[in-house]
């Protein structure tokens, strides 16, 4: 028996329709995208009717269309949400992505992919939610390469995990540090990034350890060297984070992934990709060229040093050279870059400051800035954080996508017949009545041209057949209508052929999670976000006798607001575990924030965790 490939594939963000439509164009296999509300981002929300669009355009491709409404939901908030997700399922959606379990309770006729704001870390979470009818879980962006593997032989269920983007320090779903410092909650679409703050670190004495940095900011990720091995690890999805990145970044984003993900693929035959057509572009993609606080692979291979980001959680952009001299109005700089009129630069100074300026003339080596930069000294290292020239490219019509076909047309007794036929072996055949007539020139290249011409539509000729056993004529015009006929038979039977709906799975809740090696303990805390009387009947069904409330009903006194692998014992070279040499300073240590709010930090090494709690 011959094992099937195992669809792999490229999960792109869209904020809105027109970022949905470039990231189907540069090759996502599908989408992810904000609705009217519920969802992590609440500056990403878009209309059904817009939703329903981007699925006809999606599904030409093979694109499938996932929606987020993965916020916890307030019980007055039940009916409006399961009202939201009918109407998504009936345009069309292919999944619903979600963190409340109030959904599994509504009997919803789609796929239910459990949000990493579930925090899923662990084989024994993962199979939980599997049993519980969910068809993909989205990992945690802290678990290393093994640790992904171990969910993957305890489980059947599709895995998806982050590639690329920003990453939030603590753990999906279990950071309540924006809830506690502002009336804006993470579990509520409205983080305010309190990570992304300066902090101070003081010693149990209150003496300064380190002053006015960004001690819980991290890099942004990049696993584009890492998806073979997250593929043999049981991947299925890989995502790019950026529901709120401008259509720029989605289309060089996308193009870089699809371009390596596609290489990978060439060389592995046991894996396929999920969706079909060919993406061309009229740009090179970069990563370092779009948005990113620079790059690091977080811990997939184990801890690494270059995961914070503690001088600046803005953008830096892609190295440029270095400072040659500083001049009356400019700065000389000594690179192999070409620089353009408009180009964003930064750089930081002596103290760790993030400085930017932008270029408002390029005379050879020398840049004059728009304002001079007063910090900036001969050798600092220079970043470009806005190429001018590049997004200018990319903010035209930069990609282009097409199914390749062979069209072969035939006659028949009655006349005419026109098949066209795609890379997955399906095709559509429309016949045409027609009496035939002998040509007195030679009609075949005439045919195979107008056959050609599918300029404006999704597909393009790899192959053209012309079986006549005679110099048949047929007008232009009529092979040109035959054409289009086709062309539209085979997008109606693209949509015609597209699955529906899913039948919900039974599920004998109590019966599979109260059985030995269930993960679920008698009593969930403030951790399991229950903030509806579906999502406790949900738990009760799997034996849970007393459940509390989510942080954001009833926030409890002492609780921990941050668990993270991010360390600072760890990131100052002072961890015991990994090597570290003894701190010169008295634990327990403290984070003290611009406006004076104080955080203790705690190190569980067991599990090599850092947490943070409210004082």
């Amino acid at each position: 028996m011959i094992n099937p490939k195992r669809k792999i594939e490229l999960l792109c963000p869209a904020r809105d329709y027109r970022a949905a439509i470039a990231a189907v164009d540069c090759g996502a296999d599908a989408l992810y995208i904000g609705a009217e509300g519920f969802g992590a981002r609440r500056a990403a929300t878009n209309s059904t009717a817009d939703i329903a669009r981007v699925v006809d355009y999606a599904h030409l491709y093979g694109v499938r269309v996932y929606v987020t409404l993965n916020t916890i939901l307030y019980e007055s908030e039940l009916k409006e949400a399961e009202a939201l997700a009918r109407e998504l399922i009936v345009v069309g959606v292919d999944a619903l992505i979600v963190q409340d379990m109030a959904y599994r309770e509504m009997n919803l006729p789609v796929e239910l992919h459990a949000s990493t704001q579930v925090c899923n870390m662990t084989p024994e979470g993962a199979k939980f939610l599997e049993d519980s009818g969910f068809t993909r879980v989205i990992l945690e962006r802290a678990l290393s390469l093994d640790e992904i593997k171990a969910i993957r032989n305890a489980t059947t269920v599709d895995l998806e995990c982050f590639v690329h983007g920003a990453i939030c320090v603590g753990h999906s779903g279990r950071c309540f540090l924006s809830r506690a410092t502002s009336q804006r909650s993470g579990n509520r679409g409205e983080c305010s990034q309190p990570c992304r703050l300066p902090y101070d670190l003081k010693d149990e004495r209150g003496r300064t350890l380190l002053a006015g940095k960004h001690l819980l900011s991290v890099r942004d990720m990049d696993l584009s060297d890492d998806l073979e091995a997250l593929m043999d690890a049981g991947i299925t999805s890989f995502k790019i984070e950026g529901r709120l990145k401008d259509v720029s970044y989605v289309k060089n984003v996308t193009a870089y992934y699809r371009q390596a993900i596609d290489a990978v693929l060439a060389r592995r035959p046991e894996y396929e990709r999920a969706s079909q057509g060919v993406s061309t572009y009229t740009f090179t993609p970069q990563l370092d060229k779009s948005f990113n606080r620079g790059f690091t692979d977080y811990y997939l291979m184990g801890r690494r040093t270059d995961v914070s980001s503690f001088a600046t959680p803005k953008a830096m952009g892609e190295p440029v050279g270095h400072v040659k001299e500083v001049g009356r109005g400019y700065v000389a700089v000594s690179s192999t870059k070409a620089f353009h009129n408009g180009d964003g630069l930064c750089f930081i100074d002596e103290q760790g400051r993030l400085h930017g300026f932008r270029v408002n003339r390029v005379e050879g080596t020398r840049l004059y800035p728009k304002e001079m930069p007063h910090a900036i000294r001969p050798r600092m290292p220079l970043y470009r954080n806005f190429d001018k020239d590049f997004e200018h490219l990319l903010a035209r019509p930069s990609a282009e996508r097409k199914i390749p076909v062979r069209l072969t047309l035939n006659e028949v007794s009655f006349g005419f017949s026109l098949t066209i036929t795609d890379e997955k072996q399906r095709s559509v055949t429309v016949n045409f009545e027609r009496d035939k007539e002998l040509a007195r020139t030679e009609q075949r290249a005439g045919i195979e041209n107008q056959l050609s011409k599918l300029g404006g539509t999704i597909l393009v000729a790899k192959d053209i057949e012309v079986c006549f056993t005679e110099n048949w004529f047929i007008p232009s015009s009529v092979v040109a209508d035959m054409r289009r006929a086709a062309v539209e038979a085979y997008e109606r039977m693209l949509k015609m052929t597209w699955p529906t709906h899913v039948t919900p799975r039974k599920v004998d809740a109590k019966a599979l999670h109260c059985a030995e090696g269930s993960t679920l303990k008698p009593a969930l805390t403030y951790l399991a976000n229950v903030g509806n009387r579906r999502a406790e009947e949900f738990y009760r069904a799997c034996g849970v006798e007393e459940i509390a409330p989510a942080y954001e009903l009833s926030a409890p006194r002492g609780a921990t607001l941050m668990f993270c692998r991010h360390c600072l014992r760890y990131a100052l070279g002072w961890c015991p575990r990994h090597g570290g040499v003894r701190s010169p300073y008295r634990e327990p240590y403290t984070l003290v924030s611009a406006d004076g709010r104080r955080f203790a930090l705690e190190f569980d090494c067991k599990q090599c965790i850092m947490t943070l709690k409210g004082k």
